[in-house]
């Protein structure tokens, strides 16, 4: 998988390219949870996205926000990132002209940006939503959400609230045009530490994935 140095808007940004061999795969960004709390895209939870993704067919392109490893520039409390992931999938997409679908994938403060992203590009296809942090966010952008997706949670969770995670759900799911589903897997925690939370993580994702995929190429 090529190791990248792409262009972002306050500098240089690496990444982790993973291409398909077909022209016209489905593309995805996967985004990494809080920088200034050791978030990167190395973090077990967004490598295991990454490579879910790229195994039912996306051309996958995940990368360290501003001020992150190699990364240039430094923490902006999310505007900035925001528009490192808009580059991201720019610099994808000109990779992939021929892709018909683009999905964002994020974990963490990373889900927080990637919902602002679907917000800001309305080519996007679906989301994966995991643990986000509606107890320190503000979610109230996706007003209405522009897309269907997944959010998955743990019931363990400490960091992102599970009643403030249902409490997002509820809104989404009350909004019209768009279908949302909600996973949540038992006994995990915000980190997915056991080995059996994650895989049901992963396979929660891919299930749902696919099953999109399905639907879109009838």
């Amino acid at each position: 998988m090529p190791e990248i140095i792409f262009s972002g808007p306050d500098g240089r940004l690496e990444g982790r390219y993973h291409p398909q061999s077909e022209a016209d795969s489905p593309l995805a960004v996967i985004l990494h949870p809080h920088p200034e709390f050791g978030g990167t895209m190395n973090n077990k939870v967004v490598y295991n996205l990454h490579y879910a993704f790229h195994s039912i067919g996306f051309t996958v392109l995940r990368f360290n926000f501003r001020g992150v490893g190699r990364s240039q520039g430094e923490f902006d409390h999310g505007n900035g990132e925001l528009s490192d992931a808009a580059a991201a999938l720019d610099y994808l997409q000109a990779q992939n002209s021929n892709s018909k679908h683009c999905w964002v994938a994020g974990f963490s403060f990373g889900a927080w940006i990637g919902m602002q992203l679907l917000m800001r590009r309305p080519e996007m296809t679906g989301f994966v939503s995991v643990c986000p942090p509606a107890n320190m966010h503000d979610f109230s952008f996706l007003a209405p959400c522009p897309s269907s997706g997944l959010i998955v949670s743990g019931t363990r969770d400490r960091i992102a609230l599970q009643q403030d995670t249902l409490e997002l759900v509820c809104t989404l799911q009350n909004q019209r045009g768009i279908t949302i589903e909600h996973h949540e897997i038992e006994e995990a925690d915000h980190f997915f530490k056991n080995e059996n939370h994650m895989q049901n993580l992963i396979g929660t994702v891919k299930g749902y994935v696919k099953r999109r995929l399905t639907e879109n190429s009838r």
